[in-house]
């Protein structure tokens, strides 16, 4: 293992067993057993460090995601990915609230990329005809609600006691930005399901989805995206629920 691999995997493990999950760079080199012009040569200082720290996270929250084969139903693919993220934050409490944390002013591209898995698999949704806004708006909305109550959960454990609390909020999202057939309980009929309040937003969301898949030949590309354009408006309207 390389000097920079031990000192990063040390301090992934100090932030872990840290009861507010700070680290100093002395107790670092210390159980890496390296001075520190070592660690400050791989990584600047503390912030780099820690810079270095939430990437590693990232890349071993998206080790799975990065693994798992798309299915053929989108909606539980999304379900699912929602309750990864919330077990991930569950198991990594402390490396989770530093993945989150505002101090990070930049974002690793790892952040990024779990974003774009989130978007991917909207993109299919709203193939399918069952998403009722544009994928990434509901990427921002998902991605928004799921990172918030998983930093509640551990934050906050002794307040949000209730386990149901994440599936709570994941249903009521994904009935916000999935057309009501596929929010309502299997075996229920979806109220208003046929209404243009609904069919306009998912039409448009598909019909935009099904175009950025294969763009028509026919449309030059500022005339694909003018289409784009009023599509995301139709698709993303505040509409009555």
């Amino acid at each position: 293992m390389s000097t920079r691999a031990r000192i990063l995997e040390v301090a992934a493990d100090l932030v872990a067993q840290s009861p507010n999950g700070d680290i100093s760079t002395r107790a670092v080199c210390e159980a890496a057993q390296v001075g520190a012009p070592a660690l400050y040569r791989h990584f600047g200082d503390k912030e780099g460090l820690l810079s270095a720290v939430v990437d590693y996270g990232f890349d071993k929250y998206l080790a799975t995601k990065r693994q798992h084969n798309p299915g053929a139903d989108p909606i539980e693919d999304l379900r699912d990915g929602w309750d990864t993220h919330v077990d991930f934050a569950l198991r990594n409490p402390n490396l989770y609230r530093l993945m989150n944390s505002p101090a990070m002013r930049t974002p690793p591209a790892a952040a990024l990329e779990s974003h774009q898995i989130l978007t991917r698999d909207l993109e299919r949704a709203a193939a399918q005809g069952k998403l009722r806004l544009a994928p990434e708006l509901a990427a921002q909305i998902v991605m928004s609600a799921n990172v918030g109550v998983a930093l509640m959960l551990v934050a906050r454990p002794s307040t949000f006691t209730d386990k149901s609390t994440s599936t709570r909020v994941r249903d009521a999202v994904h009935a916000a930005i999935f057309t009501p057939d596929v929010s309502a309980p299997a075996g229920t009929a979806a109220e208003g399901a046929g209404s243009e309040d609904t069919q306009v937003p998912s039409t448009a969301a598909r019909l935009n989805a099904l175009l950025r898949q294969s763009p028509d030949p026919a449309l030059t590309p500022a005339e694909t995206g003018l289409m784009t354009e009023w599509l995301d408006r139709l698709s993303n309207a505040p509409r009555n629920q």
